[in-house]
């Protein structure tokens, strides 16, 4: 723990705003006052920063007088409590550096929703400013209310009362089961799923969207939340018209009618989403109420059916089928009997397997209940398992009661056992065979698909029961899509939705979406034929499973720390399986509405990924990429390297990379999808020194780079000089075989009137770079790289960036900081290597053979669009007498290497003196540096150094003098053959460690490259092949 200073240490028990009331057990019996000495006060409350002043000391511990805190909920939780500020942990600083004066603000998150001490009670609270925050208590609901009911309702429907007996007599009541049990089997693992991920973390409201969305990202999280809220407004409409036609039947059977039966449906179908509206917008409480109402027709109904199956069969039910329990009923029920073209396995299974969906109507409204974690698994599981069990019962006690085929007719009564009667019924009295046997009767299990009316007590409550059913389902269907379309709207992964976003009350309420979906179920319901549209909607939920099983597979199969639902009974492997059965039965149900479903989801996964929102919810896509990355990257470890495989690994001292966006450019130009380029940044100052605003500077350079499409990596070391600082960079960049083996730095083109320290440094970086067995590029343009003198604006302004350019020349930026939100707001400077070339020429002299780096790197230029116009033209040095045989064999060795080059020029005046005035301008650039010893021996040439090693003796001008005139007769060459080129590569001079001083250097650099208007890339490879001629 980080103690208080001793006359620091001071504690008014009257101030303490912290969250538990402390008594200290120290005894203060000696004096009046505190035994810690002075009364110091500090205060947290502010910032990250503990701040020292008059006011309060904020005491967080077990009575131990301390800054450190205890663990507490809040320290995790993007909360607070309402009036007071959020009182955030102390920062490492805090804890290890002097306790700071001044207040620091810092930015605090957006919060959730508003959770009461450690309860998950509270008020919802919208994360835009300036929205309304709602007034009052929420109402909130349990797993019962909330989830079970609810669930339970919506997978109920019109199949179960309408459908569930004919199925019964097509397939048997064992094969029956088979269809029931493989269709609770998808559910049960996505309700399993569902768990898993509901638990794993805070659910806010949003959910199907939001748990897919937070697990697998944005990209499918969004495609299937807008296309999941569409098909439940979709569904409004079809569960409607499902109540709807019963309605227009009951009409019908007393010989009534409003206008035509079509237009009846249409009528009773807006009427009755219209008061559906009504119950959604008087508020959630109200449409809670109206669902247990709901619930409490249904399961009347259930008890009048299993009641009238026990009543002994009237002789109207009898001539109907309906003789109560009999064990040949059951046998003979007990298989399959196939009739019409849906009389198949599969295709019985397309028709029942709707009736087992609905399992996330408890998730869908998961900002509205008490716990989410507790309620959804408890809630869905739950209603899958008594819902599973109400169609076994249904499919089997009326397989045993009712026999397939009757006539309805009361005069069809025999003698029992007549000879000329066939089927069960003759052993009841009943002969149906002549109807059986033409398929013509009306009545039956396999007929009548109002079996379960007349086999119940009172046949108006199975009506009621299906009134039930049908509405519970629209209802819960018109809640559930604005729930997720409001938080897909907050979310703003689409254009113009927002607006659907706001709520309103305390519940939060989408009152816009509610309306929306009302319009869209309107406008289905005036169709009144939604035969074609149920398919689509069907595969629309099915796509909805399948992404929530992977999302719980694939966020456990990439061993993601984050993943830790407190929920344990469920698979990876069963979810797996799970996601694929539930694409197997889209296409069983209906292959083109699966194809449709896919392509809209592929359509908006393809937006998504275009527009690349800037939202970061710790997706196991993420988790998943973090995996492979690290396991190609290890994998690489195992093979050694080839010449073949090689790639110029590209370290670019670019200090802060928009301060030389040129050099940024040509680098990325070719590395982009190709190998390694990573910005170094040296921050200098004393390491003790600190830099707390590290990673959010970082960060703002990042996106710079992301936003001028460059793809590369940045990192910064803060050093006590630039060449530490290149040091570290260099041995310490990368990661295993992806490391760094080309060093790109640009020409310090001050180097005449800079301090002669920082070039000291600049050429001894170049020398440690040949230690280390780097390559170097160093980049030359005319007007020079850096643009920092424009960028000052963005630099913190208690920091003077020209003290530290003069000090460290074209080095990076010291401990001088840039603004990142304004970093990523300035416009992008343009560079020549964002422009089209044209048929211009790149240029290489390839005076000397360091490797073949000098004709990779122009090479993978000439590959890039921008670039592929320009003509390669090689120089080399050569004699005058063999220019025809030297360029033949350099020709035959460039095609071996098979990059393309054609044009080879030899250089036959390359040994030739230069002209006079251009030997005297460099002499004159290098008398400033000269020591002029007079030939001195070397002990007194050393000691006339001492101090100032860059000086050049009258000794090393003579000893270099020859390499000094060649590259001064080299800048005549370049000006005369690439004075219009787009750019030119040469070889960098090298120039030996101890034997040439920095100055000479320099001077030697700045001949070479002087008075050219292309950029010019001096570059030296390590002296080991990159390139070769061989296949293996």
């Amino acid at each position: 723990m980080a103690e208080m200073p001793g006359n620091e240490r001071a504690f008014d028990p009257g101030h303490s705003t912290g969250r538990f009331t402390i008594s200290t057990l120290i005894s203060t019996e000696d004096s009046g006052r505190s035994q810690y000495g002075d009364s110091a006060v500090y205060d947290t409350t502010q910032g990250n920063h503990l701040t020292h002043n008059s006011a309060t000391f904020y005491l967080r511990t077990f009575g131990y007088n301390t800054v450190d805190v205890v663990p507490t909920y809040e320290n995790y939780a993007n909360t607070k409590i309402c009036g007071e500020a959020k009182k955030p942990r102390p920062t490492l600083a805090d804890l290890h550096s002097l306790l700071k004066q001044e207040t620091c603000h810092n930015h605090l998150p957006r919060y959730e929703s508003h959770r009461n001490s450690f309860s998950e009670t509270g008020t919802e609270e919208t994360a835009a400013e300036g929205e309304e925050k709602p007034q009052g208590e929420p109402v909130r609901f349990g797993w019962v209310k909330g989830v079970m009911i609810r669930c339970m309702l919506n997978i109920w429907g019109v199949i179960l009362y309408l459908r569930l007996p004919w199925i019964t007599a097509q397939a048997g009541i064992a094969l029956t089961w088979v269809i029931i049990l493989m269709s609770v089997t998808v559910t049960t693992i996505t309700g399993l799923s569902i768990s898993a991920i509901s638990t794993n973390g805070k659910v806010k409201s949003g959910g199907t969207y939001f748990l897919i969305s937070r697990s697998l990202g944005p990209e499918l999280g969004g495609s299937i939340g807008l296309i999941f809220a569409f098909a439940n407004a979709v569904a409004v409409a079809m569960h409607t018209v499902g109540f709807a036609e019963t309605v227009r039947d009951l009409i019908l059977e007393y010989n009534s009618v409003i206008v035509d039966p079509t237009n009846d449906i249409r009528i009773i179908g807006v009427i009755t989403v219209t008061v559906l509206l009504g119950i959604s917008l008087a508020g959630m409480e109200w449409e809670a109420k109206a669902q247990v109402l709901f619930f409490v027709v249904i399961m009347i109904s259930f008890i009048n059916y299993i009641v009238g199956t026990v009543i002994p069969a009237s002789e109207e039910k009898q001539a109907k089928g309906f003789f109560s329990y009999r064990a040949d009923i059951f046998a003979q029920n007990f298989v399959p009997n196939w009739r019409g073209p849906d009389g198949s396995f599969f295709g019985l299974f397309s028709i029942f397997f709707p009736s087992a969906t609905g399992i996330l109507a408890g998730a869908n409204i998961s900002g509205d209940l008490k716990d989410p974690a507790i309620a959804i698994p408890k809630g869905t599981l739950v209603a899958i398992f008594w819902t599973t069990i109400s169609y076994l019962v249904l499919s089997a006690t009326i397989g045993s009661c009712v026999i397939r085929d009757a006539s309805g007719n009361v005069n069809d009564t025999i003698p029992i056992a007549s000879a000329d009667c066939e089927g069960i019924a003759c052993h009841y009295g009943w002969n149906f065979t002549e109807c059986a046997r033409s398929h013509s009767c009306h009545y039956g299990l396999i007929n009548y698909y109002q079996t379960m009316s007349m086999v119940s007590g009172f046949a108006p409550l199975i009506t009621a029961g299906i009134f039930g059913a049908t509405l519970s389902s629209a209802l819960a269907c018109l809640v559930s899509a604005p729930k997720v379309f409001q938080c897909l709207c907050k979310d703003q992964l689409y254009p113009v939705i927002g607006f659907f976003g706001k709520g309103y009350g305390k519940n939060n309420e989408p009152i816009r979406g509610y309306v929306l979906t009302y319009f869209i179920a309107v406008g289905f319901i005036l169709i009144a034929e939604l035969n074609a549209i149920a398919p689509i909607i069907s595969n629309f939920f099915l796509c909805s499973y399948a992404l929530i099983n992977f999302s719980c597979f694939h966020a456990s199969i990439t061993n993601s720390p984050g993943w830790r639902p407190s929920f344990r009974y469920y698979s990876k492997w069963a979810a797996l399986f799970g996601a694929v059965v539930s694409v197997i039965i889209m296409f069983l149900l209906t292959w083109w509405a699966a194809l449709i479903a896919i392509g809209i989801v592929v359509f908006l996964l393809a937006y998504v990924l275009y527009k690349k929102p800037v939202v970061n919810w710790g997706s196991s896509v993420q988790a998943g990429s973090y995996n492979m990355a690290l396991n190609y990257s290890v994998g690489l470890n195992e093979v050694d390297d080839h010449i073949k495989n090689y790639r110029p690994q590209c370290l670019v001292l670019t200090g802060p990379p928009n301060f030389r966006p040129a050099l940024v450019d040509f680098v990325g130009t070719f590395t982009k999808n190709l190998s390694l380029m990573i910005c170094g940044n040296v921050l200098i100052g004393p390491r003790k020194q600190g830099k707390p605003n590290l990673p959010c500077a970082s960060n703002g350079h990042i996106k710079w780079l992301t936003k001028r499409k460059i793809k590369a990596f940045y990192t910064d070391v803060l050093a006590e000089d630039l060449r530490t600082g290149v040091q570290i960079l260099m041995q310490a960049s990368g990661l295993g075989r992806m490391k760094p083996n080309v060093l790109i730095i640009g020409y310090k083109k001050n180097w005449q009137t800079s301090h002669p320290q920082t070039v000291e440094d600049y050429t001894g970086i170049l020398h440690d770079a040949f230690d280390l067995r780097y390559g170097v590029c160093v980049m030359r343009m005319k007007e020079g790289l850096s643009i920092s003198r424009l960028m000052q604006a963005h630099v913190n302004p208690i920091f003077d960036p020209a003290d530290d350019l003069q000090r460290n020349g074209e080095a990076p930026t010291a401990i001088g900081t840039l603004d990142p939100d304004a970093l990523l707001a300035e416009q992008q400077a343009s560079t020549i290597f964002q422009m089209e070339q044209g048929k211009k020429t790149i240029d290489i002299y390839w005076l000397f053979d360091d490797g073949g780096l000098m004709l990779l790197i122009p090479y993978l230029l000439s590959r890039k669009k921008r670039w592929g116009k320009c003509k390669v033209r090689v120089f080399v040095g050569g004699q005058i007498n063999r220019m025809d045989e030297e360029r033949k064999a350099i020709i035959s060795l460039l095609s071996k290497f098979r990059l393309g080059f054609h044009e080879v020029h030899i250089l036959p005046d390359i040994n030739q003196k230069p002209r006079p005035e251009h030997v005297k301008r460099f002499d004159d650039l290098v008398a400033p540096f000269r020591l002029n010893d007079g030939f001195k021996d070397e002990a007194v040439v050393n000691e006339m150094r001492q101090g100032c090693p860059w000086k050049i003796s009258d000794e090393e001008i003579a000893k270099n003098k020859a390499k000094s005139l060649r590259q001064v007769r080299m800048n005549e060459i370049l000006i005369d053959y690439s004075r219009d080129a787009a750019l030119i590569f040469i070889t960098l001079p090298i120039g030996r460690k101890g034997q040439c001083p920095s100055s000479l250097y320099m001077a030697w650099l700045e001949t070479l490259s002087q008075d050219l208007r292309p950029p010019v890339i001096l570059t030296r490879g390590n002296q080991e092949s990159v390139l070769t001629f061989y296949c293996q």
